[in-house]
């Protein structure tokens, strides 16, 4: 993990350069896909739902939750990527989603400068190294 300075331009940016963004999707799809299948079944899924720890945790801190609402929201997320609710996400499917649910992150941040901790293999994080690229290039 490291403290890291966006913005929603950055992660615009990044969504916006097709090269950039789709070779982290494939290679994020590739290794959730554990199976080889070319389909993110819900186990597939839930495992990086749960390594995310965003309903675990508050500013940091361990939160105890119940385990049937835990379920509840891994469910809704899981049919938010399922488009077409055959019960698996294809590569298009997690593209889309993944490629909404950041924009609307950066709609949320705004063009104001925020401070965030990020984990090393994340999306955002990825975000941060692009701008810093083209800022050294």
């Amino acid at each position: 993990m490291s403290v890291e300075v966006l913005d929603g331009a950055t992660i615009v940016s990044f969504v916006e350069d097709k090269e950039a963004f789709n070779g982290l999707i494939h290679h994020r799809f590739s290794n959730l896909d554990t199976n080889h299948d070319g389909f993110l079944s819900y186990p597939e899924m839930l495992k990086e739902f749960q390594s995310l720890r965003v309903f675990e945790t508050h500013f940091g801190i361990d939160v105890k939750r119940d385990p049937d609402e835990l379920a509840h929201v891994y469910d809704s997320l899981f049919v938010k990527f399922d488009h077409d609710a055959n019960g698996a996400v294809d590569l298009e499917e997690f593209r889309k989603e993944t490629k909404q649910m950041m924009l609307a992150m950066a709609n949320g941040l705004g063009f104001l400068p925020v401070q965030m901790v990020l984990e090393e293999d994340s999306f955002l994080k990825k975000a941060v190294e692009r701008e810093a690229m083209k800022m050294d290039a």
